[in-house]
């Protein structure tokens, strides 16, 4: 099948629930309003700050995306190109979407409170403290997760640390030009796309060699400054910034796949249960949740959400382009990792490899993308590959381009987990203030509630340790959209006084794949790990039994919460 006809209908797809589904949320759902939004009516300067929408999409698109729509769907491959696109395009518009949209629109009715605040109100008080520790411990893993991708990213591809650190400059730069001398939007614009380009040319002929464990301190220093600084300073510019990479990768990689004669090689279905997870047959359903994350559909969305977003949306209008919208664009993201992989994946393997593939794909998949450099080296080979074939530009500078779009995205969401993290602390420490005024005081403050868990995830990162419980973390990102659309789904019902079909639905399907995923991850990886390390196993068996109960609290909280008069803070 051409690829150009896979990719044109991705777009339609999208393009056509954006405007149908979307608009109807909008509308009928959210009853967005001409109201000041918490920005405006809670401007601090530092957290609440009003937006541009393109900024804001920049940031917001960044945060969520990371490296996870690219992981994800370059393994999920392994059951074939047709059925990791299958779950992108379904779960991306029929859940995700929904789910990260009104996890933003509730949080700005509620002052820009965090989800699990949310919770709190439209389903029970104990619910939010509960969910507050379990995404404690998640942003802590993220921290570390992504502190370890950048630091191996950094070391062995020495030109993205200098292409990131000059962009970080220019956004800085941006900052002042936007906010402090009041330049338009549109010099502003010319000065990013710039910068931009110089960063990938400089990086080339300029890296910057440096240990792991020196990256390590830096990255401490970096999303503890970046976590407590003003939003407009860093936040806001760089984002942006990073919104014009997203938008050079989709243009270079979208353009290239639908004007291409080069046809999908990769075999569309696979095996229901090919090898994936701990060396074992993994189901499409209900693993594929754990496997394709954020390119479908990811809890964490409902965190940056509900955490930032929301906190410098200017207009409710804007909600949907930004929310509804973003998750889309990481949709399309994920097409494009598939496409690309499944059309040009055997041109860059060694013949011998491409024999492998040939005679068991699903068995031989997983084990080739880790020799080769693992799923990100896939894909960005795959895609200099692709647009070379097209453009004729300098593979070398596409793969420098595609892994700098990887780095960039990773290290917003990187410094933008601390700042949900200190959100987070703050929150649970605001009881202790009736206790102990003075720790409550210490432990809100800003940059102790930005230190304590940046501290924590680094070492994790630089331990090594962090490996050991992050094969759960897949199903506690997906079991916390669960319940934030459920959440979500409560708010619905009870503030907005709509039929909550179209979010009860889809929330109730994913609470039952992320629980069944879970149990087999239990039944199934756990004692696989075992025979590896009995101290992984251990802990991983912990984890996920803890993740298992909480689950079944949270569901019990939502099925026998009473109704009751529940405010929202509109004004």
């Amino acid at each position: 099948m051409p690829i150009s006809i896979v990719v044109i209908a991705g777009l339609l797809l999208y393009t056509f629930f954006y405007l149908i589904c979307g608009r109807y949320l909008a509308k009928n759902i959210v009853k967005v309003s001409d109201k000041p939004t918490p920005a405006y009516r809670l401007y601090d300067g530092i957290d609440y700050v009003p937006a541009n929408k393109y900024v804001l999409f920049g940031h917001h698109f960044a945060s969520i995306a990371g490296a996870a729509p690219i992981v994800g769907p370059a393994i999920g491959i392994a059951w074939g190109w047709g059925a990791a696109l299958l779950w992108i395009w379904l779960g991306n518009i029929f859940i995700g979407a929904v789910h990260d949209y009104l996890s933003l629109m509730s949080s700005v009715r509620y002052d820009g409170h965090s989800v699990h605040w949310i919770a709190g109100k439209v389903i029970k008080q104990r619910t939010r403290y509960v969910f507050a520790i379990f995404i404690l411990f998640a942003l802590i893993l993220v921290v570390a997760a992504f502190g370890a991708v950048l630091g191996k990213l950094f070391v062995h591809q020495p030109a993205i640390p200098t292409a990131c650190l000059i962009q970080t400059i220019g956004a800085v730069v941006l900052g002042i030009m936007l906010y402090k001398l009041r330049i338009p939007l549109s010099v502003g614009t010319i000065f990013a796309i710039i910068c931009l380009i110089l960063s990938v040319i400089i990086g080339k002929y300029y890296p910057i060699k440096a240990p792991y464990s020196v990256w390590m301190i830096i990255f401490l220093l970096y999303i503890v400054i970046a976590a407590s600084l003003p939003v407009q300073f860093l936040l806001q510019p760089r984002d942006y910034m990073n919104a014009w990479l997203l938008v050079a990768g989709l243009v270079l990689g979208g353009i290239s796949l639908i004007f291409t004669t080069a046809k999908i090689s990769f075999p569309a279905f696979t095996s229901f249960s090919p090898i994936i997870v701990a060396g074992q047959p993994t189901p499409f359903w209900p693993v594929i949740v754990l496997i394709i994350a954020c390119g479908s559909l990811s809890g964490f969305h409902s965190l940056v959400a509900s955490g930032t977003t929301s906190k410098q949306l200017s207009k409710e209008i804007e909600g949907l382009f930004i929310g509804y919208g973003g998750m889309l664009a990481e949709g399309l993201v994920s097409t494009i990792v598939v496409t690309s992989i499944a059309t040009y994946g055997f041109s860059v393997l060694s013949p011998e490899q491409v024999a492998l593939l040939k005679t068991d794909f699903a068995t031989n998949i997983i084990k080739i993308e880790k020799n080769i450099g693992g799923p990100i080296a896939f894909f960005s080979k795959s895609y200099g590959t692709a647009v070379n074939a097209v453009f004729g530009l300098s593979k070398e500078l596409i793969i420098i381009l595609a892994s700098m779009w990887v780095a960039a995205f990773a290290l917003t969401t990187l410094d933008t987990t601390n700042r949900l993290a200190r959100y987070t602390l703050t929150e649970l420490a605001e009881p202790l203030e009736k206790v102990s005024f003075s720790i409550s005081q210490i432990l809100t403050n800003r940059w102790i509630a930005s230190l304590i868990p940046a501290i924590i995830g680094i070492w994790f990162a630089w331990s090594g340790a962090w490996t050991v419980i992050w094969p759960a973390f897949g199903g506690a990102n997906q079991m916390l959209a669960s319940i934030a659309l459920l959440t979500a789904a409560a708010w619905v019902v009870k503030i907005q006084k709509t039929k909550g079909t179209m979010v009860i639905i889809p929330a109730m399907f994913l609470w039952i794949t992320v629980t069944c995923a879970l149990i087999w991850f239990l039944i199934k990886a756990v004692p696989t790990y075992m025979h590896k390390s009995h101290v992984m196993a251990y802990i991983l068996g912990i984890v996920m039994v803890i993740m298992l109960i909480l689950n079944f609290i949270l569901i019990f909280d939502y099925l026998t919460t009473k109704e009751k008069k529940v405010e929202s803070h509109e004004f």
